[in-house]
């Protein structure tokens, strides 16, 4: 009797395709209550803007207009700079959106190794005011790149600033500063790098220690100064890089009750810790302000989203920023108020309480 030999085809699962980190975007299958937030609970005022090419009267029409949609009240233009040109955007913004637009001042650092470079800086930020500027600004140049004639590194409290930072008190304007970055930029851009998607797509954001002192003399630097100039209020732009760290924020906070601080760019490390961020926030709802930073209008939609409601597992807008996902912070309508606009109108000249809910 002859055998029968029965072939049973082989079956080789097909390999999947092979992806870079930057390719996997998974969907999640969670399926939990979703409140998309398109527009702030309250009127807001953000603190920390920079709008672009309002030079056309068309164009500040179609930012009024984003404005509206998203509730926000008033803009603080930081890029205000010195002299005439200071002067003619704030007439300018005044004409054209009455009431929606305040402008800060920026320091011209040309001649800073001039002796009097300092009695001429107080001198343009007096004639700023005068002009109807509400603050100043610093850039994260200082205390970074920025040099002297010989080379050098300038400190965040070099003593050439302190008659400024002085003039900011008895003027009654607050300082927005922006100094450092976040910590992990001075890190190894290694496996172990939380924002190594974004050092890989903009290498020039790393901070080699060849190049840059480490990031703790940099911040204390700052802290030198809110702590020399206790007169002054200080708007620690992006919770100061302690965003992934609030206890320690807290603590500068209490030692340094002239320090005041705003959100822009660091939702992200908000949302991936909503229980205690809420209990910080209720802590330090007096000391807090809104801020975005770059202009997209459907990027506050995540803001609002995180600050107004208890929504669970959702995403952020920049993936080089955070690979994590939201959850919602749920604050109480008295802390949101102070954070979108009674913060802002206590210690911001320019902005009137009158026009926000009482």
């Amino acid at each position: 009797m002859r055998s029968s030999v029965f072939l049973v085809p082989l079956v080789v699962a097909a390999q999947p395709p092979s992806l870079t980190i930057e390719e996997y975007r998974p969907k999640s299958t969670l399926v939990v209550p979703q409140h998309p937030v398109t527009r702030a609970r309250f009127p807001f005022v953000d603190v920390h803007g920079h709008p672009r090419g309002m030079a056309s009267p068309e164009k500040i029409d179609t930012l009024l207009k984003e404005m509206d949609g998203l509730n926000m009240r008033m803009m603080v233009n930081l890029d205000g700079r010195w002299g005439d040109q200071l002067k003619k955007t704030v007439e300018y913004l005044r004409s054209r959106a009455p009431g929606r637009f305040v402008v800060f001042a920026n320091l011209d650092f040309a001649g800073i190794d001039d002796p009097n470079w300092s009695q001429k800086a107080v001198a343009s930020l007096e004639l700023a005011v005068k002009n109807g500027a509400s603050g100043l600004k610093i850039y994260k140049n200082l205390g970074m790149d920025l040099k002297d004639g010989k080379g050098q590194r300038i400190r965040t409290d070099d003593p050439r600033f302190d008659p400024v930072w002085a003039a900011c008190g008895r003027l009654k304007i607050p300082v927005l500063i922006h100094t450092g970055e976040p910590a992990v930029f001075w890190a190894p851009r290694d496996k172990y790098n939380e924002r190594w998607l974004e050092l890989k797509e903009f290498p020039s954001r790393a901070r080699p220690p060849e190049k840059y002192p480490p990031w703790e003399t940099i911040m204390g630097e700052q802290h030198n100064v809110f702590r020399k100039h206790k007169g002054t209020n200080f708007i620690n732009a992006h919770l100061g890089w302690y965003g992934n760290n609030l206890a320690e924020l807290g603590r500068l906070m209490d030692e340094m009750p002239n320090m005041y601080t705003e959100i822009g760019a660091v939702l992200a490390e908000l949302g991936r810790q909503p229980r205690f961020a809420r209990q910080w926030f209720i802590r330090y709802q007096s000391r807090v302000l809104f801020g975005k930073d770059s202009y997209n209008a459907s990027e506050y939609h995540t803001y609002f989203r995180v600050l107004e409601t208890a929504d669970e597992y959702f995403d952020y807008y920049r993936r080089r920023h955070a690979f994590w996902q939201m959850y919602g912070l749920d604050l109480p309508d008295e802390v949101l108020k102070k954070l979108y606009y009674k913060n802002a109108a206590r210690i911001i000249p320019g902005i009137n309480i009158k026009d926000f809910p009482q």
